[in-house]
C-alpha cells in the first residue's frame, strides 16, 4: 500500500466519525422535544425511576454525564449525549464490519460451493485490500449513521441511542469472539459482558440472541465443553445485569420525584422490568403484525434511499453467493429480530427496527465491496474514486435532513411552559397530553423547578397504584381529603395488577370517583382539565364534574367551575415557536390551541366581551393563520372589527 493511500486508511474512521459528530451537533434538539424526552431527562437527573423497563443503565451513566461541568443546560447535554452514543454506534459498526470483511475467507474454507482458494486469496488478502474493506465499511456507516431513524435517536435524548451503541458492541465482540484464533473463554466472556450491559439498558438486546448464539454454536459445536463454556460465560456476565436493576429498589426506597413503579418489593420489581402494562401490545393479533410489517417495508427508501437498498440487495447476494454460512448467519438474525419487532403493536415503532437497520447497514457495505472489486477488475481505481464512493454513503443526508432536524424545535418547551404559566399558584391540571406536554413537564419543574407550585396530574396514570405515590410525594396536599376514596380504588385494584380475578365495574367506578373527587375534595385550588378530556372521556360519561361545577375555556385548558359570572382569562401574549415542517405531534398542539382560543373566543362573545373576543380572534389569526375557524364567529368577529 503506498504512503498516500497508508495516511488515507489510518485517519478515514476518524475524519468520517468528526463529520457525523458535526452533522449530528447541526441537528441536535436544543430543548425537550415530543414523547419521552422530558421524563428521561428528569429521570437522568434527579436519579429517578423511568417507565418500564426502568432503564439503570441509561440512567446512571446520563446522570454521571449531566454533573460534567459543560456550558450547557441540563436538557441539552442529555441531547448531547444522545449524539455521542450514535457517534459510537458509528465507529463500533466500522469495526465490525471491517473485522468481518476481514475474515470472510474464515467462512468460505468451509462452503463446499467455493472451489477456487487461490481466487479467495487474491480478492479478499494484501494490502490493497485493507483499503476496499476500509472504505466499504466506511460508506455503509454513513449510509446507516444518516439512516432517518438511527439520526433521529442522535437527536434528543432516548434510550435508544444508548441501545444503539450496545447492539454495535454486542455484535462486534461477538465477531471478535468467533473469528479469534485462540481457543481461550475469554473472547466469549467480553461478548457475554457486552450482551449483559445491553440487558442492562434495554430489553430489545433479545435482538441480539440469535446472531450470537448462531456464532457461538457455529464456532465452538454442540458438545460439552459448548455448554460448560455459556455457563462460565453466564456466570461471569448476569451479576452485572443484576447488580443495575438492585438501582430499581434502592433508589426506590428513597422515593424519588419520579418513581414509576416504585419498584421497591418484588412483585412491583417484576411487573416493572417485565413492562407488564405494555405486554397487552406484544403479539396481538396477525392484523397487527402485517401492519408493521408493511410500515418497515414502505419505510425503507426513507430510510437509506433506493440506492441505498439497491446497494443492500447486491451485497446480500454477494453474501449468498461467496459464503451460504454468513448468509444464513446474518439473514436469520434478520428475521428473527424482524418478527419479534412487528408483533409489537405501538404506534412508535420505528426504534424497534433499529437491530434490522443495522444489519441492512452491513448488507450495504458488502454492496459496496463487490463494487469495489467489479470495477477494479473493469478499470484501474485510484484515491479520487474512493472519496466519490465514500460521499455516496451521504446521500440518506439530503434526504432525510429537513426530516429529523431539530435543532429549532422550541415547540414543546413553549406549549409547556405557556400553559404551567396560564393557571393560578397551586393549580391543579388533569391531563393526559402525555406526549406534548405531561412528559415536558417533568424536566420544566423538577429539574428547572419552573412553576413546581402547579399539580400536573395525569388522568391515565392514576389507573396505578405506584402513581399515587409519586404524588404524595410532590402533591400531598391534593390527595389530604380523599385518601378513603383511593384506598377504595388501591383494593379493587390490587388483583388486577396482580393477574388475579377482579371486578371491573367495582374498579372503574371507584376510579371515575377518584377523578370525580380531586375536583370536588380540592374546592381551594383551581382545577383545569386538558381539552382530549373535555372532547373524549366527558362526552362518553367515564369523567364527570362533581355537581354544580361547569367548564369555561380558559387559554389552553378548560377552568371547573361552580361560579355563574363571567371567568377571566389570561391575555393571549403567549409566543410558542412553531416549526414550518409539520409531524403529527406539531399538528395535535396547533389543534389543540386553535380550538381552545376558538371555545374562548365563542365564550367572550357570550359574554358581550368584545375586545376580548378579538384579542382573542387576532391572536389566532396571527399565530395559526391556516386554522378553520368557524364561519359564524368569524362573521361576527368581522362585524366588530368593522
Amino acid at each position: 500500500m503506498s504512503d498516500k493511500k497508508l495516511v488515507f486508511a489510518k485517519y478515514l474512521p476518524a475524519v468520517l466519525g468528526l463529520l457525523v459528530f458535526i452533522i449530528y451537533l447541526l441537528t441536535l434538539a436544543p430543548s425537550v422535544i415530543q414523547i419521552d424526552s422530558g421524563e428521561l431527562t428528569a429521570v437522568q437527573a434527579t436519579l429517578g425511576i423511568a417507565h418500564p423497563t426502568g432503564y439503570p443503565l441509561f440512567t446512571i451513566i446520563g446522570y454521571l454525564f449531566l454533573k460534567l461541568p459543560l456550558p450547557f443546560t441540563i436538557i441539552y447535554k442529555a441531547n448531547l449525549l444522545a449524539a455521542i452514543w450514535c457517534l459510537f454506534g458509528i465507529l463500533f459498526f466500522i469495526k465490525s464490519i471491517t473485522l468481518l470483511l476481514q475474515n470472510f475467507t474464515i467462512l468460505q474454507r468451509t462452503d463446499k460451493k467455493v472451489k477456487n482458494k487461490k481466487q479467495q486469496v487474491d480478492e479478499y488478502g494484501g494490502e490493497n485490500n485493507k483499503l476496499n474493506v476500509l472504505v466499504s465499511s466506511v460508506t455503509g456507516a454513513l449510509f446507516l449513521a444518516f439512516s432517518k431513524t438511527y439520526w433521529m435517536q442522535s437527536t434528543s435524548v432516548e434510550v435508544y441511542s444508548l441501545q444503539i451503541f450496545l447492539f454495535t458492541l454486542i455484535i462486534y465482540a461477538s465477531l471478535n469472539a468467533f473469528f479469534s484464533q485462540k481457543e481461550s473463554l475469554t473472547d466469549w466472556i467480553w461478548a457475554g459482558i457486552a450482551l449483559a450491559f445491553g440487558f442492562s439498558n434495554h430489553m430489545t438486546t433479545l435482538l441480539t440472541l440469535p446472531f450470537i448464539a448462531i456464532l457461538f454454536f457455529l464456532k465452538e459445536g454442540f458438545k460439552k465443553h459448548a455448554f460448560k463454556k455459556v455457563l462460565i460465560t453466564f456466570i461471569a456476565s448476569f451479576p452485572i445485569i443484576i447488580l443495575f436493576y438492585l438501582y430499581l429498589p434502592i433508589r426506590a426506597s428513597s422515593n424519588p420525584v419520579i418513581n414509576w413503579g416504585n419498584p421497591i418489593n418484588l412483585e412491583n420489581i417484576f411487573r416493572h422490568v417485565s413492562g407488564k402494562q405494555y405486554q397487552v401490545w406484544l403479539f396481538s393479533s396477525m392484523d397487527a403484525a402485517k401492519k408493521q410489517l408493511v410500515y418497515f417495508i414502505e419505510n425503507l427508501p426513507t430510510e437509506f434511499t433506493i440506492p441505498g437498498l439497491l446497494l443492500a440487495l447486491i451485497g446480500l447476494g454477494y453474501i449468498f453467493k461467496q459464503s451460504i454460512k454468513l448468509f444464513w448467519i446474518l439473514t436469520i438474525s434478520f428475521l428473527t429480530a424482524l418478527l419479534y419487532s412487528i408483533n409489537y403493536d405501538i404506534v412508535d415503532i420505528d426504534s424497534y427496527f433499529l437491530f434490522n437497520n443495522i444489519l441492512i447497514a452491513g448488507f450495504i457495505s458488502f454492496g459496496i465491496y463487490w463494487v469495489i472489486l467489479w470495477l477494479q477488475k473493469k478499470y484501474r481505481l485510484k484515491e479520487k474514486f474512493f472519496v466519490l464512493l465514500i460521499a455516496f454513503g451521504l446521500l440518506p443526508t439530503i434526504i432525510n435532513f429537513n426530516s429529523v432536524d431539530q435543532s429549532e424545535q422550541h415547540a414543546f418547551e413553549d406549549y409547556t411552559k405557556a400553559i404551567l404559566e396560564s393557571v393560578e399558584k397551586n393549580a391543579i391540571i388533569f391531563s393526559y397530553q402525555w406526549d406534548y406536554f405531561i412528559s415536558a413537564s417533568y424536566y420544566f419543574q423538577f429539574v428547572e423547578n419552573f412553576r413546581s407550585d402547579v399539580a400536573v396530574v395525569d388522568k391515565e396514570l392514576l389507573r396505578r397504584s405506584w402513581y399515587y405515590t409519586q404524588l404524595e410525594r410532590s402533591y400531598p396536599a391534593i390527595l389530604k381529603n380523599i385518601k378513603n376514596d383511593i384506598s377504595e380504588f388501591l383494593v379493587a385494584l390490587r388483583p388486577f395488577e396482580s393477574s388475579e380475578s377482579f371486578d371491573p365495574n367495582l374498579l372503574e367506578k371507584n376510579y371515575r370517583n377518584v377523578m370525580t373527587k380531586l375536583v370536588s375534595e380540592n374546592p381551594d385550588k383551581d382545577f383545569y382539565v386538558g381539552l382530549e378530556l373535555y372532547a373524549n372521556e366527558m362526552q362518553r360519561g367515564e369523567f364527570s364534574l362533581p355537581k354544580d361545577y361547569q367548564l369555561i375555556p380558559h387559554l389552553f385548558l378548560f377552568k371547573a367551575t361552580k361560579s355563574q359570572e363571567y371567568v377571566t382569562a389570561p391575555e393571549p401574549d403567549f409566543k410558542i415557536r412553531l416549526p414550518k415542517r409539520k409531524d403529527k405531534y406539531i399538528l395535535f398542539i396547533e389543534d389543540t390551541i386553535g380550538r381552545m382560543l376558538t371555545y374562548r373566543i365563542a365564550y367572550e362573545l357570550q359574554n358581550n366581551k368584545t375586545d376580548k373576543a378579538i384579542s382573542y380572534f387576532k391572536k389566532l389569526r396571527e399565530g395559526l393563520p391556516e386554522f378553520q375557524i368557524p364561519t359564524q364567529i368569524t362573521e361576527k368577529i368581522n362585524l366588530l372589527i368593522k
